[in-house]
């Protein structure tokens, strides 16, 4: 009798898993990591060249608008697990972010070539380069603002729309060893390979290729939606909390005459 929950539990688990999830669906997950991450790494990686050589920006504004962008990148996580675990569940959280990590690394691929959308060249330091305009700038933070969201939206997310896609502890642990394997190998090419391209070949290439990186593992990431498992979102934890917090109120003044006394008054 002690062993029919166990047994009834691993029925359970063999039957979800010949439906959905599984060791089928690393394979499109991989190919989504790799993908975004060659194109998220890199243009990152790249971002203070970049911003000193094509846009004349000074080195220490260069650092700044650097420093900003990846501190935003660091908070992205929180709010894209919130939106992942209460909200829209996660394959919808990963399949948006990378929608917006493809927007981005476009609009960057057009600011590196098309000469309007950027200021005219001039000597790196010299004192005579013109400054962008308000529109080459807006079109350059937009750009970096949607690759931004893309890139750290997706990281983490993926992974745990990963790790959901197996029962058993020991089978995420495997996945989580694969996982950032592929991650950090994908961005040592892209911070050697691609970014070399950048630099010695042409910016337009070098964002191309993050382009086409950031459309090929959009594509593969919506060709796994039907043998991935879907978990259900499973509301707001906020809402739980703020329903606490309003009933320990209550109780405080109905057990508390004298404090419901003087908010009366």
């Amino acid at each position: 009798m002690e062993l029919q929950p166990s047994l009834d539990r691993e029925a359970g688990m063999s039957r979800s898993r010949g439906k959905r999830g599984g060791w089928i669906t690393f394979p499109f997950i991989a190919a989504t990591l790799t993908g975004l991450m060659l194109a998220g790494w890199g243009w990152l990686t790249n971002l203070i060249v970049y911003l000193i050589e094509e846009f004349n920006v000074k080195s220490i504004e260069a650092t700044q608008i650097t420093n900003i962008v990846t501190g935003g990148i660091n908070l992205l996580p929180i709010i894209s697990a919130i939106l992942a675990d209460s909200f829209l569940g996660s394959f919808a959280v990963v399949a948006i972010s990378s929608c917006f990590s493809l927007l981005g690394v476009v609009l960057l691929t057009l600011t590196a070539s098309i000469s309007s959308l950027r200021p005219p060249p001039c000597e790196t330091g010299s004192t005579l380069c013109q400054a962008p305009s308000r529109v080459q700038f807006s079109v350059l933070y937009a750009a970096i603002a949607l690759a931004s969201i893309g890139l750290r939206a997706m990281r983490f997310t993926l992974a745990t729309m990963g790790a959901n896609q197996f029962d058993t502890p020991q089978y995420q642990g495997v996945f989580f060893n694969w996982f950032f394997f592929i991650l950090y190998g994908a961005c040592v090419v892209s911070a050697i390979g691609i970014v070399y391209v950048e630099n010695s070949i042409s910016w337009g290439l070098g964002f191309g290729l993050f382009s086409a990186a950031s459309f090929v593992g959009l594509a593969i990431s919506l060709l796994g939606t039907r043998f991935n498992r879907h978990d259900r979102p499973q509301g707001s934890p906020y809402t739980g909390f703020a329903r606490a917090l309003v009933s320990a109120i209550r109780g405080i003044f109905h057990y508390h005459p004298k404090l419901r006394i003087i908010t009366t008054e």
